[in-house]
């Protein structure tokens, strides 16, 4: 070990992890030259000690108990690579209870528990840096929590799963259904074998709550999030925005209003105009609007090997600059000082202005268009722009599709309950929501 090292206990080898010690290793000086000192992993925990043996060379100890970790002396910053809620939360809070900093990527971990876990290392002293909880090698938080440190945040909208996204690009690309590009996605490792956390949403709730907590100053509200996932979505309505000049993604959003804040994940109508609705692939995106900077926008690989331990490292040179700072003069863990935490809550979905598109599968036959559009007039909704699909050859039926001009939720729900009432629709409507983003 050099002499005045910062001393590195890693938990968790796996596809992080071992990018981690890959970047840590290669790039040893020029990371020392940034740090003012060196920064070594001293020692390595995971339940495959094979694993972690080949990994690291004998250049670390090695142990099967990540809790050892937590309680050595002779280790001043943990990594934690577990993930999950359970063994991973008692790891941290083990670790901060002995004084140690902690890094983490762990974006789960901190959108169900990061109150407690903030609130046990303020009362330590010590600190928590999670740069690669959200958007992988994107460094959004860093720039939520310094760089814009001057802005009023007045919403941040993000594509901030990889997977869905590459999902929805080639339902868009090839026109297939969500089931088959799923399976495509699992074959080329995109999509993880139970899929769930990413096509539900989950996982783009839990870096949507992180990202909102520190855009507003308001504690982890995960639990008030609204999350709509993608995995009942159809290839008809992705083409049938692409004909209207949009584009659906999976958005994570956050929003501030005098009466609260929005957080929400849902698949979104964006014009194909905007930057945002031309990332494709497995990549990411944040756009942020500041009242000072107007609108910036962060794009990257959001996850993968090095692209997510080149956030874990950059955490780590903050530590090493920032050991000796008095803790009362270090970056909050939530950009915000402790005590001027608001209590804004966040407002529900019912609440919530948009505009939206409607899919609905009706009769062929005069007045279809006259009974829609007279109940949503009943609703004082107006419509922005329609269109009726030619009906298939001998069918009697076909596809209206309708976007609205901007309305509260609640009452677009009241109009389609109305509508689906009517003779003439056949089946439930499929409502998206749209985003102008102004």
């Amino acid at each position: 070990m050099s002499i005045g090292a910062l001393r590195v206990g890693l938990a968790g080898v796996g596809t992080v992890g071992g990018g981690t010690w890959t970047v840590l290793n290669r790039n040893s000086d020029e990371i020392q030259r940034r740090a003012g000192r060196p920064i070594d992993i001293t020692a390595v925990a995971d339940l495959d000690q094979a694993k972690a043996k080949t990994l690291t060379s004998g250049k670390a100890r090695v142990l099967s108990d990540a809790m050892a970790l937590a309680r050595d002396p002779e280790i001043d910053v943990v990594i934690e690579l577990i993930g999950g809620y359970g063994f991973a939360k008692e790891f941290v809070l083990a670790a901060i209870s002995h004084g140690k900093h902690v890094v983490t990527a762990n974006k789960a971990l901190l959108a169900v528990h990061g109150n407690e876990i903030f609130a046990a290392a303020q009362k330590q002293g010590v600190m928590v840096a999670f740069e690669a909880a959200v958007a992988g090698g994107i460094p959004i938080i860093k720039a939520l929590r310094e760089g814009l440190t001057a802005n009023r945040i007045e919403w941040i909208a993000g594509i901030i799963n990889g997977t869905t996204n590459f999902i929805l690009s080639e339902m868009r690309d090839k026109g297939l259904p969500f089931d088959a590009v799923l399976k495509e996605a699992q074959r080329l490792g995109y999509a993880e074998a139970d899929p769930t956390f990413d096509v539900e949403g989950v996982d783009a709730a839990h870096k949507a709550a992180i990202m909102s907590a520190i855009a507003f100053g308001v504690p982890m509200q995960f639990d008030r999030a609204h999350i709509e996932g993608i995995s009942s979505l159809q290839a008809k309505d992705i083409a049938y925005a692409e004909q209207l000049g949009y584009r659906i993604k999976l958005l994570g959003i956050t929003k501030r209003h005098a009466e609260g804040i929005e957080l929400r994940v849902h698949p979104t109508l964006i014009s194909s105009k905007k930057l945002i609705a031309n990332v494709e692939g497995a990549m990411n995106a944040v756009w942020v609007k500041g009242d000072a900077v107007g609108h910036t926008m962060y794009y990257g690989k959001g996850a993968g090997a090095e692209p997510t331990a080149s956030a874990v490292v950059a955490d780590l040179v903050d530590v090493a600059r920032m050991l000796t700072a008095d803790p009362a003069h270090r970056v909050p863990y939530l950009a915000f000082q402790p005590d001027q935490m608001s209590a804004l809550a966040v407002v529900p979905i019912a609440q919530v202005r948009s505009c939206y598109y409607l899919r609905l599968r009706v009769k062929d036959q005069p007045g279809v268009l006259a009974d829609i559009t007279r109940v949503l007039a009943d609703g004082q909704i107006s419509i922005d722009t329609f269109f009726q699909r030619e009906p298939d050859e001998g069918m009697a039926e076909t596809d209206v599709v309708l976007i609205t001009h901007q309305c509260v939720e609640h009452d677009m729900q009241a109009a389609i309950a109305r509508i689906e009432k009517l003779s003439t629709v056949l089946t439930q409507a499929v409502m998206l929501r749209m985003e102008a983003f102004v």
